[in-house]
């Protein structure tokens, strides 16, 4: 449904840093740079297709984080809910939702990014 996803940053060496290490523990590698505007990742399995951009505003006002969105990255199992979730803290990230089953009995943990920015790892394991 969708071709990929961009998030805005105000930092994006330190945002890059981040996302690096972060999507690396799913399998998601940085694979284009352009020098302080933007950053793309793709799966290792699908280098040429990127799914994922960091970027500077075009329009050179700050990035800011929407009310009510949240990107959402499926992975393999709960371990790995669980791996991406402390990760994330451990980088910086804010808890949202502490990893554990949601009202659909799904696996679920939530935090916000360097920027704001909400993000949600999910299993149906």
């Amino acid at each position: 449904m969708f071709s990929f996803i961009t998030l805005g940053t105000n930092d994006l060496k330190k945002s890059k840093t981040f996302y690096d290490e972060l999507l690396e523990s799913i399998n998601i590698i940085n694979v284009e740079n352009e020098d302080g505007w933007f950053s793309a990742y793709a799966k290792k399995t699908s280098l040429n297709k990127i799914e994922f951009y960091l970027i500077r505003p075009h329009n050179k006002k700050e990035a800011t984080f929407g009310n009510g969105t949240m990107i959402t990255f499926s992975v393999d199992s709960k371990k790995a809910v669980d791996s991406f979730y402390h990760l994330a803290l451990k980088l910086g990230a804010v808890d949202e939702g502490k990893p554990g089953p949601r009202h659909d009995e799904h696996y679920y943990a939530y935090f916000r990014d360097l920027d704001g920015n909400k993000i949600c790892a999910f299993c149906s394991d």
